[in-house]
């Protein structure tokens, strides 16, 4: 007696990567868009603080994120454009602009960490509140807002490389597919009558051929 042996369902069998790839859409999306205005917000918080002597007395410093390095701001703004992108592209033009969003995160984790020990910032307004241009700050400290710069990088590097490894599953950007990826049916030409005029001339208007040729 012979054993049946379990036929997978086509429909079941696409399901996974379908439902695999609308997870990890939202979960890009999300961290994506997050990470960016993160970002974004952290610059313009303050970043470090200190003092300089001023007539004999100390004077308070502060820079924010945009004062230490512009970096993380503009690849946050080059992340989010890139996410956006990732829609319009198919095949290599996705994984090409995947791989920008990646780097995009990337780097702002790396601007965002190096400009904790940057207080080139600060030693430039130190100079210019003494007069002095060998003033340099004192007392130097630092707030929380580059890690959540940082942060706000991490998400940004992990929507990437969800694109890279899922993004061939994501719907994109066309005018010639319905939202559930179904071509549009075209519409059939109008019925002529070559004995109505009114016919022939809106066969015209619409560029069709009225004589059927």
């Amino acid at each position: 007696m012979g054993y049946m042996t379990a036929v997978p369902h086509p429909h079941s069998e696409a399901a996974g990567p379908a439902r695999t790839g609308r997870r990890s859409l939202a979960v890009a999306l999300l961290s994506g868009a997050l990470g960016a205005a993160v970002a974004l917000l952290a610059t313009r918080q303050r970043w470090s603080e200190g003092t300089t002597t001023v007539a004999g007395g100390n004077f308070p410093l502060t820079a924010t994120g945009s004062d230490v390095t512009g970096v993380p701001a503009a690849l946050a703004i080059v992340g989010l454009a890139a996410l956006v992108a990732v829609f319009a592209v198919r095949k290599a033009g996705r994984f090409l602009v995947a791989t920008l969003l990646a780097l995009s995160g990337a780097g702002t984790i790396a601007a965002a960490l190096l400009g904790i020990s940057d207080s080139s910032a600060l030693d430039e307004k130190a100079a210019q509140a003494s007069g002095d241009t060998s003033a340099t700050v004192e007392a130097l400290t630092h707030t929380a807002w580059p890690y959540l710069a940082a942060a706000g990088g991490a998400l940004i590097l992990l929507a990437g490389l969800l694109a890279l490894r899922y993004g061939r599953h994501w719907p994109a950007m066309s005018g010639r597919y319905e939202r559930d990826g179904a071509p549009r049916p075209r519409r059939k030409p109008a019925t002529i009558d070559p004995d109505r005029p009114e016919d022939l001339w809106k066969a015209l208007d619409r560029g069709e051929d009225p004589t059927g040729a």
